[in-house]
This record gives C-alpha cells, structure tokens and sequence, in this order.
C-alpha cells in the first residue's frame, strides 16, 4: 500500500509540473515570434510578457500608401483645371479633387466643361463651337456649307439642321447674308480656329427669301451681288436666330 501511495503521489505531482511547464511556453516572446530586441521607429508590438518585439513588415509610410490605395486615395488634385482637394485627404492624396472654373470632374478627373448655349462670339453644344456670331447682330453662322442644291431643297434642309438637340437652323435673309459678306474675314477667322471652313466665292449663297414673282434671292460671297434665279443651284449654310 505505501508503494502504490508513493506511486499515485508521484503521478499527481507530476501533473502540476507539466501545467507549469505548458504554460511557460505560451508565454516565451520569442517562441511567439517575438524576436527583435528593438523596431525602427518603434514600428511594431512589442511582446506583452517581455521586453521583445515584433517588428512591422513595412515602414509606417509604406503601410499608410496601401491602405490609402485600397480605398481609392490616389489623386494629386494638381495641374491644369484643378483647384485642390475635395474632402479630406489620405497619403496626402484624396479620392476625388474639386475642379477649377470652367472645369468638370467627369471620368475621374477634371475636364473642360461640356458648354452648351452662346458664350461669346461662339456657339456651344456638348462642349463643341457649332457657330459663330455674326458682329453686333442676334443670330450665328454654321461651320460649314451644307452642300449646293436647290433653293427649296436648302429651306428644307436648313430647316432640319440641329445646331444642338432640337435647336434647328435656318436660311439666312439677303440682310443676313449682306451682314456676313461685310464681316467674312472676321467670321473665316473664328470659322477656322474653331474648326469650321471659310465660305464659297464660285457660287451664290441662298437666303430664304422667295417673293410673289417667285424670286428666290441669294448672295454672292465673292461680291455682295445678289441673285433672284430659282432655276439654279446655290450653298447652304444656316443660321441660328433663337435659342
């Protein structure tokens, strides 16, 4: 009997020990991957049963760059049409920036504002010059010729050009057409810098004049002449008198 109590005594005080040890263990700061004595900058965590650490993979300028890339802080807000930041920034970068006057964000960057309407000696749709003004008057020149054909066929057609949605055209009057004679050269030199094309001289251009003789009225662009001879063909270029 006092053999097998030295025995069972043995057994149960062995069971402690190896508690003890178990737990020794989990708490060794370099079994847990706790193996620097120190981290630069102090960029890691530090063992909470020793003096160790455990140092951070990447600097701290590193890890804030990925986290702002993550979430889409990727904008420097600088350069031309832009006029900063939009919100708060992140790495120094921000995910959206506020555009300049004249400027949109569109597409993930500022861009030139899609105008529409009259600004100036120029006529907008979407962004693009679709017209020019004539000097000291209320109506706009198309870019380019429409073709050279009949007279009605020109009313019609001008009738159905869409400077910009269902803002239509029309045929210029023998006024009209006088008025842009007098100012081509002017008018050629924002028809070109705006990619339009300078007007015919080796043919009438039609207006939509057509009187009880069933005249139909045109002008020459190469003399101010005026013609009144339905029978013929002349260019087509509209105007726009309201918008």
């Amino acid at each position: 009997m006092k053999i097998k109590f030295l025995l069972l005594g043995t057994s149960l005080s062995f069971i402690p020990l190896t508690v003890n040890a178990q737990c020794v263990e989990t708490t060794n700061c370099e079994t847990l991957g706790y193996t620097e004595t120190t981290c630069n900058g102090g960029k890691g965590v530090k063992c909470p049963f020793g003096n160790k650490w455990a140092c951070l993979g990447v600097n701290e300028e590193e890890c804030e760059k990925s986290f702002c890339n993550k979430y889409g802080f990727t904008l420097t807000c600088t350069g031309t049409g832009y006029a900063g930041g939009a919100g708060s920034a992140c790495g120094g970068k921000y995910a959206q920036c506020t555009c300049a006057s004249g400027y949109e964000w569109k597409n993930g960057n500022c861009q030139k504002e899609a105008l529409t309407g009259a600004q100036g000696d120029l006529y907008y749709c979407n962004g693009t010059v679709v017209a020019v003004k004539a000097p000291d008057t209320n109506f706009y020149v198309a870019m380019k010729d429409l073709g050279i054909m009949a007279q009605s066929s020109g009313n019609s057609t001008s009738r159905n050009f869409s400077f910009c949605g269902n803002l239509k055209g029309a045929l210029p009057t023998v006024e009209q057409l006088h008025i842009i004679y007098k100012n081509k050269s002017l008018l050629e030199n924002l028809l070109t810098s705006n990619g339009g094309t300078k007007f015919s001289t080796d043919s009438y251009y039609w207006s939509s004049e057509v009187d009880r003789s069933y005249f139909c009225y045109s002008v020459s662009m190469l003399n101010d002449d005026v013609g009144n001879y339905c029978g013929t063909s002349a260019y087509v270029r509209p105007v726009l008198t309201s918008w």
